[in-house]
Formats: C-alpha cells, structure tokens, sequence
C-alpha cells in the first residue's frame, strides 16, 4: 500500500487562527466539538515548524534574484524594462563620494564630486593636455553606475558583477575596456567613537599587568582541574571593567545586519573616519549568524579591539587611457597615497600617464594594506605560542581553531590576486570583439586594452608581495596545528602519568584487599581472628604488599 503524501504548509503562521464553528438552522453559530490532544498537538507543531521556514537566495545589491533570469544589467536599458533591473533604482542608492583625476606629465588637476555633480562633469569632454584619468567612487549607488556605465559603454556583465559585491577574484577582457575584481582586506579598530586613544593605552595596560599578575599566581599556586574551572566560571561570569566593550556583541553597531557592516576605523589610524566594513567572517559568511557571533566573539585579534575589515575592489580599464574604480567604503586608504605620488612630477606614475601603471599601483596599495593584517596575526599566533608553551590548556585549542579559520579566508583572499598578476603579466594585446552594451556588435580596436611593459615590471613587485604573505600564512597554519597536536599530547601525557600514579595506589591496596576479604569470612573456626590479635593481619599484609608490588614494578 503506498503512503499518502505529508503536506507541509509553511504558510500557516501568517493564516489567522479562529476557532472552528458549525451553523444551526436557525443561523446561530454551534460550537465546534474539541479537538482530540493528537490534533491540538499537530496543530501546534505545524505553527511552530512553519515559523522556522527560511529562504536561502544569493546576497545582491539592489537587485532581486530569480533562477534562470537575463544574465548582466544593461545600464542603457530604460528602467524596469527588464526583469533584471526591476527594483534597482530606488533600492541601491547611496551619497557617493567621487574624485576625479586628470594628470599629464605638466599638470594634475583634481575634482572633488557627487552623485549629482557628476552629471554635468561627465557632459563636458576631458581635456586634450590630460593624457590619462582615473575617477575613484567611494559608494556603490545606481545613478553613478549607470551614468559612467553609459559613458564608457562597460559591459552589462561587468555592471552585474560590480553590484554584486562577492565575486571570485578574476579578470575579464571586452572589446575596448576590462573589468577586474578582488578583495580588499585591512586592519580596522572595533572600538567606539567614544573612546580615545588615551583611555585605549589605559586599557591595554590594565589587561596587560592583569595577565601577567594572573600568569604569577598559576605559576605559584597550582590549582586542581575542577576547582580551577569552577574559578574561572565563576570569574567570568562577573562584569569586568579592565576589559573593553567589544562592539561586534551588540546588534547597534551593524551599519546593514542583512550585509553584515559594522562600525570601525582604519587600523593605520585611530582618530581617522568611521566607516562601515565587513568583518572577515562576515564576509565568507553563510546564513548561521549565531556562529559568526561566536567566531567573532572568540577571534585572535578580539582581545586588541582589532579586525579584518573585507570588501569588493571593481576597476575598469578602458582604451582611452582611463581607470574607473568603484569601492565600498574604504576609497580613502587607497586615493591619499596615489594621489600624493601623482602630485609629484618625479614619480614613475605620474611620469608615465599610463593607466596601466594606476591600475598596478591600486593593486599594489590594496596588497599593501593585506600586510599589516598578516603582522597582527603573526603577533596572535606568537602569544597563543608562549601560552601553549608554559601553560598548554584546552581552552587554547579553540583559540588556535578559530585563528587557523581566519587565516583560511584571509588566505583565500590573497591568493587569487597572485593568480591575477600572473593573469596581467601575461596578457597580449590583441584586436578582439565582443558584443557591446547595447547589444550592437563591437569595434575592433587595433590598440585595446593593453599592459605596458613597465606595468609587467612592475607588477613583480606586487606578486613577491603576495608570496610573502601567503607563504607566512603557510607558516602560521602549520605552526597552529602543531601547538594544537602539543596541547593534546601534553594533555595526554598528564593523563598518563595520573594513570601511572593510580596504578601504583592500586597495586598497592591490591594485597590489602584481598587479605580483608580473606579475614572477614564468616568460619566457624578461624585461628588466625580467634588466637590473634590486628597485629596479626598488619604483619602478613606488610610482606605481602611490598612483595607484591616489587612483582608488579
């Protein structure tokens, strides 16, 4: 017999509930007879399984998602004429904070520009003497991408990629411009605006002293398993001023709790401008927030207030000798140092007015900025060390997990850039077409998109960048996992040696045992209890037990 079909109703909890009636002839509603306790449980069960029904969609910018649909965003396309770019303009918009650089080997002017500034900007033509621009947005709005994705005619894959701010690292080639994508990953500070740099040193001083007055009484005093981590639950249940609030425990700080943003600074100054970044875990994260709360809870550069703050790099390169750069929020860390070399005349960058060149030195900061990251953990995994060494304990084998987890996905970030370089370093300038924007066929273009020869120089530089820090990655991993294989074996060695110890008591008691046993048997006649007096069991249990345990050892 075949069973019947389960229909599961996820929509049930959104039905409102009423009490089933029955009519009577005259009109007048009858109450229902009871259900049975198997229905009323049933039933309770079918709300509350209907009230955990999740959907699991991919995470995207200002657009809704559906299986199947018209691959790219077409930014020439007029709006909601396509299912793809349904719900994009009201939904992605953001004040974007643009700037503007024109530079030739003579001058070098910059525009500082908005969403709307840029309108009227972008209807003037560049200037013959600037041989090469670079326009930098900080902020992913529809307006501004729409606007410089019509101008420069980018391709509708590259402008889906580009709102879509977890891609893989790649880079693609069109007729007359190319797209590249990666990850920015930088140090930022977790603390609040509230707090300053003083109070901060207080703090660290504070936990400092606190740790190694705490190291000096373990050293002293050894306590036994459970009273110690009776101690410890008990310490850590009571509120504690020497540490500092860690904001990524409470929900106000999320700039976007569906994107996961939080509040922080850039590392490389505390008094710098507040931002909202991705986190590393919440970057590579999935929809369980309970264990990115835990992750980031327990991190190895939680206990310094710092963290790694990740997001999406887009670049376009086109022909004209121009580079478009979109970033999230973090434009400032790459723009300040790039713009002070081409406010310079002895720069290579600004002597050679090659967009190629700016796109190697946005990729070269970008890297740059990964190292202090890779230091920071360095430094982790050096105390973690020490603590392994003088005083192993359990509770470091989480720590130690959770830091070879961060340096998987930190790692997993760096090396696709290296794959990227190479993808660069090796790229031939060649007349290709592909389809334009609009869907007309494309122009071949004799010069393209092409790669200097200095540019490939010079991109060694970034890739021995990217070795180093996944080759120190490569150490730390190893070094973590050793020091988790050393907490086991020490563990396991003081289990040994408490066995040993409960050996040598057992063989010990053993003769004793059995002679206690033998003594207090209920015989009619016993001469050895009814003639003698103790002394007589002690002076065959001493022989016995020493002879024993010279057997036994």
């Amino acid at each position: 017999m075949r069973p019947s079909p389960l229909h599961i109703d996820f929509e049930a909890a959104a039905q409102p509930t009423q009490s089933p009636q029955t009519y009577q002839p005259d009109g007048q509603a009858a109450p229902f007879p009871p259900r049975s306790p198997t229905e009323s449980f049933c039933l309770q069960r079918r709300l509350m399984r209907s009230s955990t029904a999740k959907t699991y969609r991919p995470d995207r910018w200002g657009q809704p998602w559906q299986p199947g649909q018209e691959p790219g965003i077409d930014t020439s396309a007029p709006q909601h004429a396509h299912p793809s770019s349904a719900g994009v303009v009201p939904e992605l918009h953001e004040e974007c904070e643009i700037t503007v650089v024109d530079f030739s080997h003579e001058d070098m002017q910059m525009h500082r520009l908005d969403n709307r500034s840029l309108v009227p900007f972008m209807a003037e033509p560049r200037p013959d003497w600037a041989m090469c621009r670079w326009i930098n947005v900080n902020g992913l709005s529809w307006d501004v991408i729409r606007l410089l994705g019509n101008d420069k005619g980018l391709h509708r894959l590259a402008i889906e990629d580009l709102m879509n701010t977890k891609n893989r690292t790649k880079a693609d080639w069109y007729s007359d411009h190319t797209y590249l994508v990666l990850p920015m990953q930088k140090l930022i500070h977790l603390r609040s605006d509230l707090e300053s740099e003083s109070d901060c040193s207080d703090i660290e001083k504070n936990e400092f002293s606190s740790d190694r007055s705490t190291k000096n009484k373990n050293k002293r005093k050894k306590r036994g398993p459970f009273l110690k981590s009776l101690l410890s639950r008990s310490m850590s249940s009571k509120p504690s001023s020497m540490n500092p609030p860690k904001p990524l425990d409470t929900s106000a700080d999320l700039h976007d709790p569906a994107k996961g943003f939080i509040t922080a600074r850039t590392a490389a100054s505390i008094k710098g401008p507040v931002s909202h970044v991705r986190t590393l875990q919440r970057y590579h994260c999935g929809p369980n927030e309970d264990r990115i709360q835990f992750m980031e809870k327990h991190s190895a550069l939680a206990s310094k207030n710092l963290g790694v703050g990740v997001e999406q790099v887009s670049i376009f390169m086109t022909s004209d000798n121009s580079v478009i750069s979109f970033f999230e929020s973090s434009a400032e860390d790459i723009e300040t140092p790039i713009i002070a070399r081409l406010g310079t005349r002895e720069t290579i960058l600004r002597r050679s007015c090659d967009a190629s060149m700016l796109l190697q030195g946005i990729i070269d900061a970008i890297i740059d900025l990964a190292i202090p990251v890779a230091t920071a953990y360095q430094d982790a995994i050096g105390e973690l060390e020490l603590d392994v060494l003088t005083e192993p304990e359990l509770k470091h084998a989480t720590s130690l997990y959770v830091l070879t987890s961060e340096i998987s996905q930190f790692k997993s970030n760096i090396s696709p850039i290296f794959n990227l370089v190479n993808a660069l370093r090796d790229h031939k300038s060649e007349s290709i077409s592909t389809p334009s924007l609009n869907g007309k066929p494309g122009y071949l273009n004799s010069s393209g998109v092409t790669i200097s020869q200095m540019t490939q120089t010079y991109l060694g530089d970034v890739e021995d960048h990217c070795i180093l820090i996944t080759e120190g990655l490569d150490q730390m991993r190893r070094a973590a996992d050793n020091m988790i294989d050393l907490i086991f074996n020490t563990h396991s060695a003081s289990q040994n040696e408490s066995m040993k110890q409960l050996t040598l008591v057992t063989i010990l008691f053993l003769p004793l045992t059995f002679l206690t046993g033998y003594f207090g048997m209920n015989f009619e006649r016993f001469d050895g209890v009814q003639k003698h007096s103790d002394s007589f069991f002690w002076i065959i249990a001493i022989p016995l037990a020493f002879v024993t345990c010279l057997f036994m050892m």
